[in-house]
């Protein structure tokens, strides 16, 4: 019994851990995301009756992706006997050999490929980041949904539609060709950072960070750069590293919020950030950098500061101007609004936020109405401050971005 559940927990970590890793490999297996994703399950129940028996495998992953491989198999030749007419029979000519004897590389690659197909120029740009949240990082429909401000049967509506397109179109499971790369860089770096910001910011829920999603997030990104050492690439690559360097001051034991002026910049990865900065500088001296880079230079300013009353924000302030020309954008405009209120004062920065507030573009974005109240708790004006925090805290989905902001609240009075 003991060993039992010991297992037990042994498969719920693989799958806390590895599941969409291997189920990246079951749909190019499989060509199908419907039945990979059964199969997927069916690979784990299946674990959980034979291993307490049959001891563990040498090789976890590598099981679980033959299980999972032959389960699919028997459900696409019992729709084929079904749906003679589909086409299914042609999907079961196509499967490959046994995936334990490839290569780890081809395996570690799926991934990779997966963003690639759910960022195909066919399918429609909100599809393709709610199919890459959902296959290749594993959020639920409801998680996506409050991400991108709409019901959870509206994104699943989307979903569906794009795997049947994919299915209907026969878009291949595949890294494009160089010549193909580039045409699909741009959609790629918005998913990868995408899934680097679900992990390192949670759009909702309990936790402030979902570390697994970030770390694969940069791993993905540094295979791409292997791939296309474009400026693009790196300016992504070095922004995740320069982000991923604060992680151990972010948030506190009990994991609550840490604001950036505050933390204790001894806890910063030096390492990162020195990886990152050489990136960054890599970028620039191409002169065909883009958005990527520009935000990753703000944060080698951040880096490079001794601590945050050092910080150089006439620089930061100059390099947001450049990245709102090169990228329009009310978020944008919000942080350009708080690195100007730190170089010429809170008044002056209230004066931006207040016309994106009165233009309405963030009517629901709680990170708004929270600077608006900083910045009005720094005039003095206590009573503004107060009603902007609770605007704030009626809009936030993030439970210590809540608590932070209650904080806040209890400190006003």
């Amino acid at each position: 019994m003991a060993m039992s559940e010991d297992i037990h927990h042994v498969v719920e970590a693989i799958y806390r851990t590895q599941s969409r890793r291997i189920l990246a490999t079951l749909i190019r297996l499989l060509g199908d995301f419907d039945v990979a994703e059964d199969a997927l399950h069916d690979a784990f129940r299946a674990a959980l009756e034979q291993w307490p028996r049959e001891g563990m495998p040498a090789n976890a992953d590598a099981w679980l992706i033959s299980a999972g491989r032959f389960k699919g198999i028997d459900r696409l030749r019992k729709n084929a006997r079904l749906e003679p007419a589909s086409d299914v029979l042609e999907t079961l000519a196509e499967i490959p050999p046994n995936a334990e004897t490839e290569s780890t590389d081809a395996l570690a690659d799926d991934r990779l490929r997966l963003i690639f197909i759910c960022c195909h120029p066919a399918l429609p740009s909100e599809a393709r980041a709610a199919l890459t949240l959902r296959e290749v990082c594993g959020l639920t429909t409801e998680e996506i949904a409050r991400a991108f401000l709409t019901t959870p049967a509206t994104l699943a509506q989307r979903i569906v539609r794009a795997k049947n397109k994919i299915r209907e179109e026969h878009i291949p499971y595949e890294v494009p060709s160089p010549a193909d790369l580039s045409a699909r860089l741009d959609a790629v770096l918005q998913i990868i950072y995408l899934v680097f910001n679900e992990g390192y910011y949670a759009s909702s829920g309990q936790s402030l960070v979902r570390t697994e999603l970030s770390h694969e997030a940069l791993r993905l990104g540094r295979l791409l750069l292997q791939l296309l050492p474009e400026p693009d690439v790196m300016g992504l690559v070095a922004l995740m590293l320069l982000h991923e360097s604060r992680r151990p001051a972010r948030v506190t034991t009990e994991g609550e919020v840490i604001l950036l002026n505050e933390q204790d910049r001894r806890l910063w990865n030096r390492e990162q950030i020195k990886e990152g900065i050489s990136f960054v500088e890599q970028a620039l001296k191409s002169h065909r950098f883009g958005p990527y880079t520009l935000q990753a230079a703000i944060a080698a300013v951040h880096a490079e500061a001794p601590d945050a009353k050092a910080t150089d924000w006439a620089q930061i302030t100059a390099l947001y101007d450049k990245l709102f020309e090169l990228q329009p954008s009310p978020v944008i405009e919000l942080n350009r609004a708080v690195a100007v209120a730190m170089r010429d004062g809170p008044e002056v920065g209230l004066t931006l936020v207040d016309d994106l507030l009165a233009r309405g573009e963030l009517d629901d974005y709680a990170m708004l109405y929270s600077v608006r109240a900083d910045l009005c708790r720094r005039t003095g004006n206590i009573d503004a401050a107060r009603s902007a925090y609770k605007q704030a805290l009626a809009k936030a989905r993030q439970e210590p971005e809540r608590r932070f902001l209650e904080k806040r609240l209890v400190e006003l009075g």
